[in-house]
C-alpha cells in the first residue's frame, strides 16, 4: 500500500510537504525582500505611520487567506486559486488566474536572481552579475526538478536565516532600549515614533502613497494555498498555517519595524539603503551590512525558490490541465513533479537575467509593477471566487468548509474596497503609474489569448469544472 505521505492527490502530486516545511514556507512566504530593503525607502516617505499601513496592509491580506483557506478545506489542490475561479467564476477567470500569477511570480523571479547576483557582488566584486544569477537559476531549477521534499527542505532553511535574522535584531534592538548598551545605547528610545516630526513628518498624502510598496512586502503570502495538493494533512497543516498569519504578522513585520524606529529615528533612513543595515551599524555590530547581505540573498533566493519556481511550475500545470495551455505543461515525473513547467518557467526567468542586465534600474520598476499589479488581481479574484462558493454552499450545491472565513461576505468586500483604494494611488502618481499601464497590456494580451483558444475550440473544461455533489443540508451542517 502506498505510504500516505506519498500517496497521489486529486492532482497526481505527492504529499511530501510536512508540517515544519508548509509552516516556514507559510512564514518565508510572508518575509522578502520588501522588508528587508524596499522599507528603508518607505520609512524615509512615511516616517513611524509606516508601522500602521503595515497592521492595516497585513490585517486585509488575513482576510485574503482565511478566504483562500475556507476553499482550500472544501477541496484540497494544488494550482487552487485557477482551480476555484474555473470553477465557480468560469473558465475565462481559470485562465487568466493561472497565466497572471504565473507572469506575476516569474516576473519577481527575474528580480530576485539578478539580486543575488547583485548581493554576491558585495564579497566579491569583480564576479560577473549574471554569473551568479545563472547558478543561483540553475541550482534552485535542478532542487525544484528533482522532488518537491527537496525544494522543501532548501524552503525551510532559507526560511530560517531570514526568521532567525529579524529575531535576533528585535532582541538585540530590546536590549539597546532597556539596557542601553551599544554606539546607539545614548539615543534610543521609543519616543522616536512620534517625536521627530510627528507620526506622519511628511503629511497623510505622501504616507498613504507607501502602501504599494507595503503591499509588496507581503507578496507570497497565499503560497499556503499552491502548497495545498502537496502537504501531508492538509486538514490539520493548513488551517493552522493560516491562523497563525497574525501573529507572525505583528512579530516579523510589526515587532521589527517598532524597535527598528526606536532604535534609530526615521529621519536617519535613506531610499535604497535596508533599515536592518542602518539600526546594525548605529548599534555598532562589526560586519553588519555582511550579516545583512547574506540575509537579504537568502531572502532572494527563497523568493525564486518559493514563487518563481514552484508556485509558477504549480500555476502552469494547472493551465496544462484545464487547455489553457500546452498540454505538455501537465506532465508529471515519477516523484510527482511537474517537469516541464518548472522548466518552462526557469527558461523565461533565464531570459530575464538579460533583460536586468541591460538596464536592470528601469527593469526592476516595470517587474515590480507587474508583481504588485498582478498580486492586487489574483487576491481580488479569490475573494470574488469565496463568495460565489459561500453562495453555493448556502444553497446546498456544493459542500460546506470546515473552516469559515469569519464576517463574509461583508469582509470580502472591505478588502476588495482596499484594493480599489490602492490601485487608485497607484496611477495617482508618475513613478507607479506604470504598473496599471504594465497590467492594461497584460489583460489585453489575456484578452487575445483567450480568443485564440475559442477559435481553436480549446476551451473545454478541466477537472477543476465538474460538477460537484449536491449536499443535504444536514449533512452540510455537520460538517462545519
Amino acid at each position: 500500500m502506498t505510504p500516505p505521505e506519498t500517496a497521489p492527490t486529486e492532482g497526481g502530486y505527492k504529499r511530501s510537504l510536512g508540517t515544519r516545511q508548509t509552516q516556514m514556507i507559510a512564514i518565508g512566504g510572508t518575509i522578502g525582500t520588501g522588508l528587508f530593503l524596499g522599507a528603508g525607502t518607505a520609512i524615509s516617505q512615511a516616517g513611524p505611520s509606516l508601522i500602521l499601513w503595515y497592521a492595516v496592509a497585513g490585517a486585509v491580506l488575513f482576510l485574503v487567506v482565511r478566504a483562500l483557506g475556507e476553499l482550500l478545506m472544501y477541496r484540497p489542490a494544488s494550482g487552487s486559486f485557477a482551480d476555484y475561479a474555473r470553477e465557480f467564476l468560469g473558465p475565462f477567470w481559470g485562465y487568466a488566474t493561472a497565466w497572471t500569477y504565473w507572469i506575476m511570480w516569474v516576473t519577481t523571479g527575474m528580480a530576485e536572481i539578478t539580486a543575488a547576483g547583485t548581493f554576491v557582488r558585495y564579497w566579491a566584486p569583480d564576479f560577473a552579475q549574471w554569473k551568479t544569477a545563472l547558478i543561483a537559476l540553475v541550482v534552485l531549477t535542478c532542487a525544484n526538478l528533482i522532488s518537491v521534499k527537496i525544494f522543501g527542505e532548501l524552503e525551510f532553511w532559507f526560511a530560517m536565516i531570514k526568521v532567525t535574522a529579524i529575531l535576533g535584531m528585535i532582541l538585540i534592538g530590546v536590549g539597546v532600549l532597556i539596557l542601553g548598551f551599544g554606539d546607539a545605547g545614548d539615543t534610543a528610545s521609543v519616543s522616536h515614533l512620534w517625536a521627530d516630526g510627528g507620526i506622519a513628518p511628511h503629511g497623510v498624502g505622501d504616507s498613504l502613497m507607501t502602501l504599494q510598496i507595503v503591499l509588496f512586502a507581503y507578496l507570497g503570502v497565499e503560497l499556503v494555498g499552491v502548497t495545498a495538493g502537496e502537504t501531508k494533512d492538509p486538514e490539520k497543516n493548513i488551517p493552522r498555517a493560516i491562523n497563525s498569519l497574525p501573529l507572525r504578522f505583528a512579530l516579523f513585520y510589526l515587532g521589527a519595524l517598532v524597535v527598528i524606529l526606536s532604535v534609530v529615528s526615521w529621519s536617519e533612513f535613506r531610499p535604497g539603503t535596508s533599515p536592518f543595515v542602518a539600526a546594525f551599524a548605529k548599534i555598532g555590530i562589526p560586519a553588519a551590512a555582511g550579516i545583512v547581505n547574506f540575509v537579504v540573498l537568502t531572502s532572494a533566493l527563497s523568493s525564486c525558490n518559493a514563487g518563481g519556481l514552484y508556485a509558477t511550475a504549480r500555476m502552469l500545470r494547472t493551465v496544462g490541465l484545464n487547455g489553457d495551455g500546452p498540454k505538455a505543461l501537465a506532465r508529471l515525473t515519477g516523484r510527482g513533479v511537474p517537469r516541464t513547467a518548472v522548466a518552462v518557467s526557469a527558461v523565461v526567468m533565464a531570459a530575464g537575467v538579460g533583460i536586468n542586465a541591460l538596464d536592470p534600474e528601469h527593469a526592476f520598476t516595470y517587474i515590480t509593477s507587474v508583481s504588485t499589479g498582478g498580486a492586487i488581481l489574483v487576491w481580488s479574484i479569490i475573494l470574488v471566487t469565496h463568495m460565489r462558493y459561500r453562495r453555493a454552499a448556502t444553497a446546498g450545491q456544493v459542500p460546506a468548509s470546515p473552516y469559515r472565513m469569519p464576517g463574509a461576505p461583508y469582509t470580502n468586500w472591505l478588502a476588495l474596497a482596499s484594493f480599489a483604494f490602492v490601485t487608485v494611488l497607484i496611477g495617482w502618481e508618475r513613478e507607479t503609474r506604470v504598473a496599471l499601464y504594465v497590467m492594461g497590456v497584460w489583460v489585453a494580451l489575456l484578452a487575445v489569448g483567450w480568443a485564440a483558444l475559442r477559435g481553436r475550440g480549446k476551451v473545454a473544461g478541466g477537472a477543476a469544472t465538474r460538477p460537484a455533489p449536491v449536499v443535504k443540508p444536514e449533512e452540510r451542517t455537520s460538517s462545519r
